[in-house]
């Protein structure tokens, strides 16, 4: 599923967006499995892995906040929040391979960014200028 135009022109708050409440879940997921990383990996990894999956959202809300004045924010917001969706896809290698998360915990991770990704990239190719 890609997140065109039209469901970014339904959408009165970031909120709608089917890419921000995938974004959103799936963040939740991370943090409170972080939170079971060994002490040493909470300012280390851990906290890496919160701040990228939440990375994702805030980007979404903030470029959202400035598309009526200035779309090309909007974009380059969405751009930023594709970059932290692949980013996580590193950081859960780390983990899986850490033994911090397990395989199912790891291919979850990794499926459900590289779809956040997807949509992302559907929804900046959406907000592009018409030509």
């Amino acid at each position: 599923m890609t997140e065109g135009r039209g469901q970014q022109e339904r959408a009165s708050a970031f909120e709608d967006l089917a890419v921000f409440r995938r974004a959103y879940a799936i963040s939740l997921a991370v943090h409170r499995n972080s939170l079971d990383f060994p002490a040493i990996e909470q300012r280390g990894l851990a906290d890496q892995v919160r701040r990228a999956s939440k990375s994702i959202c805030a980007n979404l809300a903030e470029g959202w906040g400035r598309r009526g004045f200035a779309p090309a924010d909007f974009r380059r917001f969405v751009m930023i929040a594709t970059g932290s969706a692949d980013e996580m896809r590193v950081w859960a290698r780390y983990c899986l391979d850490l033994g911090y998360i397990d395989e199912a915990t790891w291919r979850l991770w990794c499926d459900e960014y590289t779809e956040i990704s997807r949509m992302l990239q559907g929804l900046r190719k959406a907000l592009e200028p018409s030509r």
